[in-house]
């Protein structure tokens, strides 16, 4: 009796193992994908797609994946070789390590890439490695950096869209004339201090700069001047407290009525109807140039679409690419956002934005120069520092030296393959 049922036992255990062998594990690690995002600004509306996706799917669904500070988590995985199945990225040097990594699929033969706009395209072939023009990651969302102004001042103003570097000081003259703030800066934050640069240099840096600049073949000190001068200049007509203003602070003031106008992106304006729902706002481009024609909207892709090629089941991932690209699916995101898409026939529609979509439209782009860095360059912390120094009372000549020798110095570290 007692071998009975030592025996039965034995068989049992067999079973249960075969069991745990054929669904356990194994079968759950490849009915759960991960889709990865690098911005919790966009984690509820991502998730509300993904649920309707896994609507459509019995057996593999998709998990949302948003963690804090979430290129450093990235980086770690990559480095245990841990990757997740789908990433909703942006168009940076982090999308570039993974790329040159060789852990991104080349997704240049779907369908759905000739529905994308050939200038958001070549932004990705730009950052790939050299240059190849494979798409491994499919741009989703676009955003754009620029001048946001108050519609009503502009309208109790009198004033103009300026469209020159000349017209701009006017305008910003007659604001202060008028007893009002032309620029509500929030520099307390330090990324904040990327979107003068990033919608200025663009216009005024040479031709070919960041790929000479990454060969050794030029240096921000000798192309750089005439930007940073004019980053100062900014400076002169901002709010007083524009080092010790936050974003958060700074966006509720703005659509409060403080300021007239604020150097940021698209992403903001959510901020500000949160704070007013009656805030009319619009966007102009930067005009960092004397010439209007070397005034580009500043935009880049904001979030790309990529599979990992470890993925144990590309072909749902594959799906889930195609069903976000759906215009009626990107279309929601982009309404969502306040963002734009680089999808032909997925048009953002808000009046908040206005002002720049005849030049998104018609190609009158520049992507932001910062995602052509090496990873590491930390560009923030050096504007940070130098609109410090101009607080300070650093005579301007000696900053502006001091700036563009660290941008250097700096680079050239952060420069390696």
């Amino acid at each position: 009796m007692k071998k009975k049922i030592v025996s039965l036992l034995l068989v049992s255990s067999m079973v249960l193992g075969l069991l745990t062998g054929c669904g356990g594990n194994g079968e759950s690690k490849g009915k759960e994908l991960e889709l990865f995002l690098n911005k919790a600004e966009n984690n509820a509306i991502m998730q509300s797609l993904v649920d309707e996706f896994n609507e459509t799917q019995e057996e593999v669904k998709i998990k949302v994946v948003a963690p804090a500070d979430a290129e450093t988590v990235l980086k770690t995985r990559m480095a245990k070789n841990d990757m997740p199945d789908i990433l909703a990225i942006g168009g940076n040097n982090m999308y570039t390590e993974l790329q040159s990594a060789g852990l991104l699929e080349d997704l240049s033969d779907k369908a759905y890439v000739n529905t994308i706009q050939d200038a958001y395209l070549q932004m990705v072939y730009d950052i790939n490695k050299e240059k190849e023009e494979k798409a491994y990651g499919i741009p989703y969302a676009t955003n754009a950096s620029g001048i946001l102004y108050n519609v009503d001042k502009f309208e109790q103003l009198g004033l103009t869209i300026p469209t020159t570097w000349e017209a701009f000081l006017t305008t910003m003259e007659t604001i202060e004339a008028a007893g009002e703030e032309p620029l509500l800066l929030t520099y307390k934050d330090t990324w904040t201090v990327l979107p003068s640069w990033n919608s200025m240099a663009p216009d005024l840096q040479p031709e070919g700069f960041t790929d000479d600049r990454k060969a050794g073949k030029t240096t921000f000190v000798d192309t750089h001047k005439e930007i940073a001068e004019k980053y100062l200049t900014i400076l002169d007509y901002a709010q007083d407290d524009f080092m010790g203003m936050t974003y958060d602070d700074g966006n509720k003031a703005f659509a409060n009525g403080r300021g007239v106008m604020m150097i940021n992106g698209n992403w903001a304006i959510n901020q500000f109807h949160n704070a007013n729902q009656d805030f009319r706002v619009d966007m102009f481009a930067f005009p960092a140039a004397s010439d209007e024609s070397k005034n580009y909207v500043t935009s880049g892709v904001d979030v790309l679409l990529a599979i990992s090629t470890s993925s144990e089941n590309k072909e749902v991932a594959e799906a889930f690419v195609e069903f976000m690209l759906k215009p009626e699916n990107a279309q929601r995101y982009i309404d969502d956002q306040f963002a734009f898409s680089p999808i032909e026939g997925v048009e953002q529609q808000d009046p908040s934005v206005n002002g720049i979509l005849e030049d998104l439209t018609n190609g009158k782009v520049a992507n932001f120069p910062d995602h052509y860095y090496p990873s590491g360059f930390d560009l923030s912390s050096l504007l940070s520092e130098f609109s410090l120094n101009y607080v300070n009372g650093m005579d301007d000549k000696e900053n502006i030296r001091t700036l563009l020798e660290q941008c250097d110095e700096k680079y050239d570290v952060a420069n390696v393959e």
